[in-house]
Formats: C-alpha cells, sequence, structure tokens
C-alpha cells in the first residue's frame, strides 16, 4: 500500500494535479461502461454459432459482472462490417453470431432486443455501437447474396484485406444513414456510438484507392480536405436523423486519442503521434464538437503516463480544455494491465481515473474491454469494487438535449418484511415519462450532502407492468433492525435529469 501511494503521489506532482486529488470525493454523476466488441469475437458470443441460449447466458454473465464492477452502461458492437446482431431488412445477420452471414439465430430470437432489455433491467444505459465503413472484415470471408457488397459493388473499395465502403459517394452516406436511423427507429437504445474506424489507419507504402472518386467529386477542394468533407457529411446526417427519430438517443464518437500534433497546428496537443485523426482519419473532431452535431466524445487514450511521444497527463488535460460543451468520457486501456513495465504498476489505470476525476470536464470513463474484466489483472475490479467505484452513480445528464426534470415521487408506505425494509411509492409525474428512480438512505436523523453517492442505494428502473396500479417497489436488504434511518426518493427521466425529492420517511425502529 505504501508503496502505491507513493508511486501516485509522484506521477501527481509530475502532472501537476496532485492537489485536486487530495481527499478526492468520488463522483455521483459518471459513466462508467465498457465496450463489448463482437467483431472476431472478441468479447460476445465467445465463437461464432454459438446455440441461441448459450448466447443468451454469456450475455447476461458478462453483464452481471460489470455491473458488479460499478459500470452504469455498456457499448455493444452491434454492426461490425456491414452486418447486423438484429434483425434487419438492410443487411444480413452476422457472422460472429451464427458462423455464417446471413444465417438467423438458432433457436431464432432478435438479440439486440434481448440484449437491450437485460441492460435496461440492470438500470444501465446500452449505447448502440456500429463500424460506419467497414464492410468486409477480410476479404476471404464469405458474404451473403444480399450483402449490399453484391448488391452494390460499385460502392466499394478493397484497401489492404479489408473491404470499405468508399466514403466519397454520396450513396454511402445516405445507406450509411438509413442503417443507423432503422435502429434507432425500432429499438430502445440510448445512444448511437461509433469508435475510431473513419478512413482506415494508413498502411505502408499504399494509397488509399478514391482517387477516381475524388476526381468526379472533389471539386475544388485538396484531397485531404475532400476526405475530411465526407466524414463530416456523415456525422452531420446521423446526428441530424438520430435526434429526427428520437430527441433522447445521443451520438458519441471514439475516436483516436491525439486529434493533432502541435508541431503541424498549434491548436493540437504537446505530442509527437505518428497518426492522428485529423491528417491521417480524415475525422476533424473539434468541429463535430464545435458545431453540436455529437452528444459526447471518448479519445482513446491508450498510454501510460509519462509516456515520451503521447503521455497520459498531456492528452487527458488537452481533451478537458476542447469539449466545446459535450460531455468528456476517456477510452481507459484496460487490456493493457500487465502488459509492459508501466502498465505492471497496479496504480497506473487507477491513478488514471483519478486524474480524470480533478477535471470537470472529465465525465466518465469506457473500458476496451469488456471481457479484460475477467481476469482482474493486479486486481483492478477489486480497485473498482472496493474504492473507486464503491458507490453508484448516476451517467451525466446532458442540457443541451433536455434540461427539464420530471416531478418527484411520492412515497406511500414502508413495511418490514423477512428479507428487508420494503419501500413502496407512486410516480408524481403525470406530463413527462419518468424513466428511473434514484432510493437514497441517510442514517440518523439528518439529510446529508444530497451529491455524495455514499447515501445511493440504488438506481432502479421504472415498473411499467400493468398490474402494478403504479405503485413501485424497492427492498433495502441492507438495512439493520432498531437502526434510525431516512429514506427518500428522486425520478431521473431518459436524460438523467433528477426531480426534487419525495417526501421523506423516517425509520426509527424497524420492529415498529
Amino acid at each position: 500500500m505504501v508503496k502505491k501511494i507513493v508511486v501516485f503521489t509522484a506521477v501527481l506532482l509530475m502532472t501537476g494535479i496532485a492537489a485536486r486529488t487530495h481527499a478526492q470525493t468520488p463522483p455521483k454523476r459518471e459513466l462508467r461502461a465498457a465496450w463489448i466488441a463482437t467483431v472476431a469475437n472478441i468479447d460476445w458470443p465467445s465463437r461464432p454459432g454459438l446455440p441461441a441460449d448459450e448466447q443468451k447466458a454469456e450475455y447476461i454473465r458478462l453483464l452481471d459482472m460489470l455491473k458488479r464492477n460499478g459500470m452504469n452502461a455498456v457499448v455493444v458492437q452491434v454492426r461490425p462490417a456491414a452486418d447486423a446482431l438484429y434483425a434487419s431488412d438492410l443487411e444480413p445477420w452476422s457472422y460472429w453470431l451464427t458462423g455464417k452471414q446471413g444465417d438467423a439465430p438458432s433457436p431464432y430470437y432478435d438479440p439486440l432486443q434481448f440484449m437491450i432489455t437485460e441492460t435496461h433491467k440492470r438500470g444501465m444505459e446500452f449505447h448502440a455501437w456500429f463500424n460506419p465503413y467497414r464492410a468486409v472484415f477480410r476479404t476471404s470471408m464469405t458474404v451473403a447474396p444480399n450483402h449490399i457488397t453484391r448488391l452494390r459493388p460499385q460502392w466499394f473499395v478493397t484497401y489492404g484485406d479489408t473491404r470499405y465502403f468508399n466514403p466519397g459517394i454520396p450513396e454511402v452516406w445516405t445507406f450509411v444513414t438509413r442503417v443507423i436511423r432503422d435502429v434507432v427507429r425500432r429499438y430502445d437504445i440510448d445512444a448511437v456510438h461509433f469508435d475510431d474506424y473513419f478512413y482506415p489507419y494508413r498502411i505502408r507504402g499504399k494509397e488509399f484507392p478514391d482517387y477516381r472518386t475524388y476526381r468526379t467529386y472533389g471539386k475544388d477542394m485538396s484531397l485531404d480536405a475532400w476526405r475530411r468533407h465526407n466524414v463530416d457529411t456523415v456525422i452531420r446526417m446521423l446526428s441530424k436523423a438520430i435526434k429526427e427519430e428520437k430527441p433522447w438517443v445521443k451520438f458519441g464518437i471514439s475516436p483516436f486519442g491525439v486529434w493533432r500534433n502541435r508541431d503541424s497546428d498549434p491548436r493540437g496537443s504537446d505530442t509527437q503521434a505518428s497518426t492522428t485523426n485529423y491528417d491521417d482519419l480524415y475525422a476533424d473532431i473539434l468541429l463535430w464538437l464545435k458545431k453540436g452535431w455529437i452528444d459526447y466524445i471518448t479519445p482513446q487514450l491508450y498510454w501510460e503516463f509519462g509516456h515520451p511521444t503521447v503521455a497520459y497527463e498531456t492528452l487527458v488535460d488537452w481533451w478537458a480544455h476542447h469539449t466545446y460543451g459535450r460531455d468528456l468520457y476517456i477510452g481507459q486501456a484496460l487490456y493493457r494491465i500487465g502488459s509492459s513495465r508501466a502498465w505492471r504498476n497496479p496504480a497506473e489505470l487507477p491513478n488514471q481515473i483519478k486524474a480524470n476525476r480533478t477535471y470537470p470536464e472529465v465525465k466518465g470513463s469506457i473500458y476496451f474491454s469488456a471481457t479484460s474484466f475477467y481476469k482482474n489483472t493486479l486486481g483492478f475490479d477489486d480497485t473498482l469494487r472496493n474504492h473507486l467505484y464503491r458507490y453508484p452513480a448516476i451517467p451525466p445528464a446532458m442540457p443541451w438535449l433536455d434540461s427539464i426534470p420530471p416531478l418527484p415521487p411520492r412515497i406511500t408506505g414502508a413495511r418490514k418484511g423477512p428479507d428487508g425494509l420494503h419501500l413502496l411509492w407512486q410516480d408524481g409525474d403525470t406530463s413527462r415519462q419518468t424513466y428511473q428512480y434514484v432510493v437514497y438512505r441517510y442514517p440518523g436523523n439528518v439529510i446529508g450532502n444530497l451529491n455524495d453517492p455514499r447515501y445511493i442505494l440504488s438506481v432502479v428502473g421504472k415498473d411499467n407492468t400493468p398490474d402494478t396500479a403504479h405503485i413501485q417497489t424497492f427492498t433495502d436488504r441492507s438495512y439493520r433492525k432498531g437502526q434510525p434511518y431516512i429514506y427518500f426518493i428522486t425520478a431521473l427521466d431518459r436524460l438523467h435529469n433528477e426531480s426534487l425529492l419525495s417526501n421523506k420517511v423516517y425509520i426509527r425502529d424497524t420492529d415498529e
């Protein structure tokens, strides 16, 4: 323990943020999420063609483990390569799901609907992760007869051993937008999420084969500016389409960790990255933030403190000063724990989370990837459960989407049962849809700091089943008989705006 404290102090003194981490209070509002990658069966399902019942069991086990580790959201890859992990009339069932592209799960079920239901049942957000341009993961793979590369071969190029949509073709913009609009319309997702794959990462000695398309559509733009224009156009179209379908569905991007180096642009970070979003992937993230086309940004900061060319402390500080009022979550390299000398320090990733919390602009983390948690490498899961994520957190609100909280609920009863203290309440909001409730418990007879998550017992979903007569319930299984407690409840809407407090219930002696 002493060794960890010494290392942490040294690192934070080096980064100039030690004072702000002293006696750090865990935040009440924080996104805590994990990426669940389906491509190449990285996280789920464990292999192609796994029977449907085993797929379901694996997902539930993964979800429950993430919940125990403090996560309040998952980011699930539902379209890895112009294929679908959901019922679609536009793209075939994914090979990674069934073992043969185009074949439905057996016995049949809709995996996306199942995953959303199970995720929401646990009070967690579901972010649907799409890859916009990758069409065939490996050119050696067999694609279904109705795959878009067969139906519209003129839209695609091959780069390396992967087939990509050509981002410069206007019909491609329309098709990609149509695919994602379809999911937003039909499924109860909380967010649309893209990762860092826009134009592909450069292959040494090979140019992306879109020059002929550039000659057709580039007009008076340079090649680089035209490529950025193409990606900008898709992002703008998607932003509009998502909000037209459901204004509360968020749009988030997880780019490569460096926008531009300072030696290329005075606005860039003090880094020497060999790849950047702006110059290599043609993703002008800052423009999208400035224009308000996206709701959150999750740069993948997969490096350690003190890295010689892309230091974590440099990049988290740079991104914190370039949010333009949108939410910033940090992409954390969970998979790297134990992989090198720097990452064999058990304090490396915990220190990154503590450093994040010194910036009010940083509102959470997303970890790559979910199954890495199973290993509990260097005890990181224990650190989350016992310390950093010991108490629940509510995802941040997004006032530019909605800032009006629901009306507070009304507690109608509290009674003792063999399994705990049962609270009963009714929703107080008839004009707006309450989505979740936050159950608070304070020891003694005084209400403390409302922003202290230690007093949150649980975040629970609203029970909308018809036979409940609008009565909601929660059982406090940890109360101690004879101890005085104050309980109250608040309501959350879909975007986590929180109501005022309900009436309070003071329990002096649970034998009464």
